[in-house]
Formats: C-alpha cells, sequence, structure tokens
C-alpha cells in the first residue's frame, strides 16, 4: 500500500497554487488585450455616422473634421498631463479610469442632439484613449506568459490598431442594417467596457509603483534631432492620411464616388487599419532605417493611388488606396518609432517617444482640418486631391532624407606618409550613424 509522506500533501497544495498562479497571469494576458481592444473600438465608431449627423444637424465637411480632430486634443491633454501616472499608481487605475471615459463618451454619443455636444463626447472620447493606450499597452507586455513573450508586443499592437479598425467596420454595419443608426452601436461599445471594466478587476496589477507624479515632459537630444526630423515627419504624414481617411472618408464616398453605404464606409476605414497592424508586426524584425525608407515608399504611392481613385471616381482604386496607405503608415510610424529609440539615451526616451505621440497627434488633426476648410472652398474632389498630394510630398520628403541620413560614407585615410592619428577610447563606436 502507497502512503502519502508528511511533505507530499504541502508539494501538491504548493503546486496547485503555481498551477493557478500561471492560469491567471495567462487569463489576465488575453483579458487585458480584450479589454484594450473594446475600449478602442469606441474611438473611431462615430466615422460612418458623421454623414447623417451633417444631415441632422446641417453641418459641412469642414465641421466634421474639427469635431473629429477634438479627439486628438482630448489624447493629448491626457498623455501629457497623465502618461506617466501608471508607473506611480500602477496600471489598473489608469485603464479603470480610461474605461470610465470611454463608457461616458458612449454614454454622450446616445443623446447627441448638436454640434457642442458631439465636440464634448469626442474630447471625452480622446480622454479614455489617453488614458488607456500608454497603460494597456505595458501592461499587455507584462502580464505576457514566457512562451509569449516574444510576441506581446505584436499583440499589443494588435489589440490596439485591431480595435481602431473593429469600430469603423461594426458601426458602419449597424448603422446600415439595424435599427436606432446613431445609437445601437454606443450601446454595443458600453456593453463591450463593461465586461472589459469586469477584466481589468479579475486581472492582476503587472508593475510595482515607483517615482512620483508629474507631467510627460518632452525633450529632444542633440543627437537624435536628425533622426527624429525624418521620422517625425514620416509619422506626421501617416496619421495625417489616416485622419482623413477617418474624417473624410464618408464625405468621400458619398459627395465624390456616388455611393452612400455606410458600411461600405466603414469597411473602407477598417482596410486602413488592419493593413497598418498587420504591416506593423509582419516588419518587427526589419531595421528601423531600412523599413522607415520601405513605409515612406510605399505610402507616397498610396498617396498618389488616393489621387487616380477621386479623379476617377472609382471605389476599387479607393479601397486599393486604403490598403496601400495604412501599410505605410503602419511600417512608418512603427519602425520611425523603432529608429528614435535606438539612437535615444535610456534616461530620455519616455521624454523623446512622448514628443513623437505630440508630433503624430498634432498630424492627426490640423492637417485635417485644413482640408475640411479646402472642401469649404474649392469641392471635397479638389480638396481630396491637394490634400493626398501635399501628404505624398511629406513622404517623399521623409523619403529622401532618410536615404541621406543612411548612405554610406567614405572614410577618408590620412596621407600614405603619415601615421595615422590615435583613436579616442572615450569616442570610439559611441556617436550614432547620421
Amino acid at each position: 500500500m502507497y502512503v502519502l509522506s508528511r511533505e507530499q500533501p504541502r508539494i501538491v497544495r504548493d503546486l496547485h497554487w503555481v498551477v493557478i498562479a500561471r492560469l491567471r497571469r495567462s487569463a489576465a494576458f488575453v483579458l487585458l488585450a480584450f479589454s484594450f481592444s473594446a475600449v478602442m473600438i469606441g474611438t473611431t465608431m462615430p466615422t460612418p455616422m458623421y454623414a447623417l449627423y451633417s444631415q441632422q444637424m446641417h453641418f459641412s465637411v469642414l465641421t466634421t473634421t474639427v469635431v473629429y480632430a477634438t479627439y486628438a486634443a482630448g489624447v493629448l491633454f491626457a498623455l501629457l498631463m497623465f502618461g506617466g501616472w501608471s508607473d506611480v499608481l500602477g496600471r489598473r487605475p489608469l485603464l479603470l479610469t480610461g474605461a470610465g471615459f470611454a463608457i461616458l463618451s458612449s454614454v454622450i454619443f446616445l443623446f447627441v442632439d448638436s454640434v457642442p455636444v458631439l465636440l464634448i463626447a469626442r474630447i471625452v472620447s480622446g480622454l479614455s484613449a489617453g488614458f488607456f493606450t500608454g497603460a494597456a499597452t505595458v501592461a499587455v507586455i507584462e502580464a505576457a506568459p514566457e512562451q509569449w513573450r516574444g510576441r506581446a508586443t505584436a499583440v499589443a499592437t494588435v489589440a490596439n490598431t485591431g480595435g481602431l479598425g473593429l469600430g469603423p467596420l461594426v458601426a458602419g454595419i449597424l448603422v446600415q442594417y439595424a435599427p436606432w443608426p446613431t445609437r445601437l452601436a454606443f450601446v454595443v461599445h458600453i456593453g463591450l467596457v463593461s465586461i472589459a471594466v469586469v477584466a481589468l478587476l479579475f486581472a492582476p496589477e503587472t508593475a510595482p509603483r515607483h517615482g512620483k507624479l508629474g507631467m510627460q515632459r518632452l525633450s529632444l537630444p542633440t543627437q537624435v534631432r536628425a533622426t527624429f526630423a525624418a521620422a517625425a515627419t514620416a509619422g506626421f504624414a501617416g496619421f495625417a492620411a489616416l485622419g482623413s481617411f477617418t474624417a473624410v472618408a464618408p464625405g468621400f464616398l458619398s459627395g465624390v464616388l456616388g455611393i452612400d453605404n455606410h458600411a461600405v464606409a466603414g469597411a473602407s476605414v477598417f482596410l486602413t487599419f488592419g493593413s497598418s497592424c498587420l504591416a506593423q508586426v509582419l516588419t518587427r524584425q526589419v531595421p528601423a532605417a531600412k523599413a522607415l525608407i520601405i513605409g515612406c515608399a510605399i505610402l507616397l504611392t498610396g498617396m498618389l493611388l488616393v489621387v487616380v481613385a477621386l479623379q476617377a471616381s472609382s471605389l476599387p482604386w479607393y479601397l486599393a488606396s486604403a490598403v496601400v496607405v495604412g501599410i505605410g503608415q503602419g511600417i512608418s510610424f512603427s519602425r520611425g518609432l523603432a529608429s528614435i529609440a535606438d539612437r535615444t539615451p535610456e534616461d530620455n526616451r519616455a521624454e523623446v517617444t512622448s514628443s513623437y505621440f505630440v508630433v503624430a497627434y498634432i498630424g492627426i488633426a490640423l492637417p485635417v482640418i485644413g482640408e475640411g476648410l479646402a472642401a469649404q472652398a474649392w469641392g471635397l474632389r479638389t480638396a481630396g486631391v491637394t490634400f493626398a498630394l501635399a501628404v505624398a510630398a511629406l513622404a517623399a520628403l521623409c523619403l529622401v532624407a532618410v536615404i541621406w541620413q543612411e548612405r554610406p560614407r567614405r572614410e577618408v585615410g590620412p596621407p600614405a606618409n603619415q601615421e595615422p592619428l590615435p583613436k579616442d577610447p572615450m569616442t570610439t563606436g559611441s556617436l550614432p550613424k547620421i
């Protein structure tokens, strides 16, 4: 007969708790990724509804772009004021705050009946993204089980960008084919985020608390400025293109291409975000500078395809341009950020990264408002073509700048009759390649 020793029950009990801890960690990883997507879905849900709002409230494309741009203002305020607070308070308080703003935003959208209320809803939506994005990205990476550590960043990217793409797709289908076209999508979003809140309460805290509360500083060390200028130009151009597809796509489809189907409008935005997400994941291992060159070239091509689509009033060309622009934006944005991180001292990395995001979110707001002004003065087609050519020019400028920075340098040696100068061991290999 087999008899348990005194030590065996304790070993079994300890093993039980180890298994429970691992299961909870795996569950937390999945739940945090779901919560990330659930919150981000709401930030792009209004896109297919802008045409309906403009009909109900009798406003122009310019007002649509201003309403859209207020979202960026909310994101920037939250990022700069509270971006580093999750290190001090923990990830969960920031995530729950962001989820709370997401629910509040959808509740406000349920009662939208004027432009001022629409502006408030968009600002609150921006606050939700600003609170949630940074903390959720880090939390997903920190919660990853051992076997997923190498892919955790990709999962966070898919959760974030995938959620942004699903928002207009789901909303467009509901607007076109379900009742309560300007309300049902937000009811669905409230339900998703409510589930996310429960998930966040279940998931354990992923980071120890340290540091002190304060605003996020911005800085640009000398050694990173040339790289930052090129990468930030690409980020600005890519986000401007995203802003145009997200804010003005319904107007282009109805006013230029003659298509009033809201599901198609949502699908076009989904294609942009979806291809951006896929490109970011697939190019993670490509050297940053090389990928930035490729991304700028693809973004340039995509914006020229937008010109072709608008001039030809062609839906297939427009959808193709959405895919190509998304790929170019995804590569140039993610690898541009990586190229900056490669050349930034570790102590300044958070400040430089925040500076990059400030440029990007200015890009998603101000150029789109300019496009709205142009549409009011020249019409949608001319404004869209002009905007696409301007973004293409920015992408081309970035492409030339990065190629110039990465050109091979010819080593110039001393004359044949002169001894080479000794190298300073303190500087050899320490300067970044410009």
